[in-house]
């Protein structure tokens, strides 16, 4: 079992340049074909500081975390027994290729269902811009672990 005293836990936030190439290669990936998130003069055009970043590109930046999944080993998740469960985005403000944003992640709860069989963690990421600390996303993410 997780132990529930995890329940608030942070970690040290990380920062993050999102590059124009990793953009446009993530809007290709998801079939995007709006040039604002493809092409730097259509963005321009179109008002933006650049490229932008599709809205679910926030749930990518939790994988440029320095320390890997080193998170889910400090809370003694079994990796073997874990499934992605749900991810939600809440796009505040667009991010831009060339902006730099700060990622913050926490634990907001531990809870089990089916007697302990499945236990559930919600962690929460926060994306704020570097420059002003303005909130441009934010993530929630649900693993499932299956007990035996």
């Amino acid at each position: 079992m997780i132990d529930r005293s995890h329940i608030g836990k942070r970690w040290p936030p990380w920062e993050v340049e999102l590059e124009k190439g990793r953009l446009q290669l993530f809007a290709k990936a998801i079939g995007e074909a709006r040039l604002i998130y493809t092409d730097d003069a259509a963005a321009r055009a179109a008002g933006y500081r650049g490229i932008v970043a599709p809205p679910t590109y926030s749930v990518c930046l939790g994988a440029d975390d320095p320390k890997g999944l080193e998170y889910l080993k400090e809370l003694g998740v079994p990796m073997g027994r874990m499934l992605h469960g749900e991810q939600k985005i809440t796009q505040v403000e667009p991010i831009c290729a060339g902006d730099r944003v700060v990622v913050t992640r926490r634990v907001r709860d531990i809870y089990d269902k089916k007697g302990g069989a499945l236990e559930f963690i919600v962690f929460e990421s926060d994306v704020r811009n570097k420059l002003d600390d303005r909130l441009v996303a934010k993530t929630e993410a649900i693993l499932v672990i299956r007990n035996p």
